[in-house]
Formats: structure tokens, C-alpha cells, sequence
């Protein structure tokens, strides 16, 4: 289907790019904070089992993982606040202009860091209302890495404001965390994106744990966030970019 965003720009959502990692159980799947493997599992009791290829007449199973820790999520300011908030009641659209760019964190002491003068030399785009960061090197392995006690690159927490500044809504990372993995609980970027605890942001979002393929280029697109009805604070997500067209329709 072809869908028109003014008079010379369209997006085709026949071609979707998926920007999420699914969750998978088994032994190397994407895991991050100390978390095992998830696992999904028939529902068994005395006289039934979840599995046709047991001899059961369906395929009925639980599913056990941390939305954090194990997949593609979407979290919002209740990821870090005292009071409730969930992610479901975050979002009043799902369609976001958006725009791709690619980052090589800097090396600094013994960590990575996306840094506030690298994010201030983009050429962010006015209208872009969800950032989505791929870090670089880029690799497939990425979509299965163990994370836990790797101190992954994270962003600097200055870059929060200056990306509010620019109009910047939405947030999607490639990386376990906005933020370092071990930081005392500090967790710069999260406080200085949501504004807590002073005045909790419910509508901006973070998603994290995405994949970006190197084929797909820097540039804007039309991004659809798709979240699971989730009542938490974080929910498993499958971002997707469409690119923006021009030809006269």
C-alpha cells in the first residue's frame, strides 16, 4: 500500500525495515543484568501437555523473560519513578518522523560513550521526533550478545536535553542501555530524558535492544512503534522504519 505524506513524498508499506530482535529460547540468545536465558515451555498437568508434538491437541505455552534483559522493548519514565507508570499509556500515536545516524563511540578512559559533541555534529533534521542511534562497529552478533559485565557503550547523560532541545521525543538504541551498566544506580540519560524526579515525562520513550543493519542508510523515515499491551513499565516493542519516496502518485 501506497501511503502519500504530502505532495511529493509517500511511503510504501510493502517494504517495512524491522528494526526489533525476537525472543528466543535457547541457550545463545540476547540476554543482558545478570539475567539467564528466557524460556518458553508447554503448560503441563496431570492429564494435559501444551506441546502437539507430545501428544497434545494444541501448543499451549508459557513464556518466561524480563523485557529489559531479553528482547526489544519500549520503557517510559515509570522505568525509574516511585509512583506507577506504564509504557501502554504512553503513546497516543504510533507513527513518528524519524531519522537514522550512525555513531563509533569514543573511547574514553575504559568506556565507549556517544558524546555530546558528536550528537551536536549531526545534522538533525527539524522535524525528526524519534532518534535512532546505530552504534559503530555494526554486527549481526549483536541480535545474540551476553551483555552482563561487558560495560557496553551508553550515551551521555548532556545528550538527554540538547535531543529535547531538538524536538526528540523518541529514543531507539542499539545498545542493553541509554546508560552505563555499572554507575551506582545514577542513571544519567534516564533522569535527564524523563525529568525525574522533578516533573516525570509519561510521553517520551526509550527503546533499546533494536538492530539496524548496515545495508539500511543514514537518513529520515516514517517510524512505526509498536508496543504489546503491556500494564509496566517497560514492554517488549518491534520498531519499524519505512523509507520516505518521492515520486509523483
Amino acid at each position: 500500500m501506497i501511503l502519500k505524506l504530502n505532495q511529493r513524498e509517500f511511503i510504501d508499506t510493502s517494504k517495512p525495515i524491522d528494526l526489533s530482535i525476537e525472543l528466543k529460547a535457547q541457550e545463545h540468545s540476547l540476554k543482558a543484568w545478570g539475567q539467564g536465558d528466557p524460556k518458553i515451555e508447554p503448560v503441563r498437568d496431570d492429564d494435559f501437555v501444551g506441546s502437539v508434538a507430545e501428544g497434545g491437541v494444541v501448543n499451549f505455552k508459557n513464556i518466561f523473560f524480563n523485557p529489559h534483559a531479553h528482547l526489544t522493548h519500549t520503557e517510559c519514565c515509570g522505568h525509574i519513578t516511585k509512583e506507577f507508570y506504564s509504557v501502554n499509556d504512553s503513546l497516543s500515536r504510533y507513527f513518528f518522523n524519524a531519522q537514522l545516524v550512525s555513531i563509533e563511540p569514543e573511547k574514553i578512559n575504559n568506556d565507549s560513550v556517544i558524546t555530546l559533541e558528536q550528537v551536536r555534529n549531526l545534522d538533525i533534521d527539524v522535524n525528526t521526533e524519534a532518534i535512532i542511534i546505530r552504534t559503530l562497529p555494526n554486527s549481526s552478533s549483536k541480535k545474540t550478545f551476553t551483555y552482563t559485565g561487558t560495560n557496553p557503550p551508553y550515551i551521555d547523560g548532556n545528550v538527554a536535553q540538547y535531543l529535547i532541545d531538538q524536538g526528540v521525543d523518541h529514543i531507539l538504541v542499539d545498545l542493553p542501555s541509554v546508560d552505563k551498566e555499572q554507575d551506582n544506580g545514577i542513571l544519567a540519560f534516564h533522569h535527564a530524558f524523563w525529568n525525574v524526579p522533578l516533573n516525570p515525562n509519561t510521553t517520551r520513550t526509550i527503546t533499546e535492544f533494536i538492530f539496524i543493519s548496515s545495508d539500511i542508510e543514514d537518513g529520515t523515515y516514517i517510524l512505526n512503534l509498536q508496543m504489546g499491551a503491556f500494564c509496566n513499565d517497560a514492554s517488549p516493542s518491534r520498531p519499524v522504519l519505512y523509507a520516505r519516496e518521492e515520486k509523483n502518485i
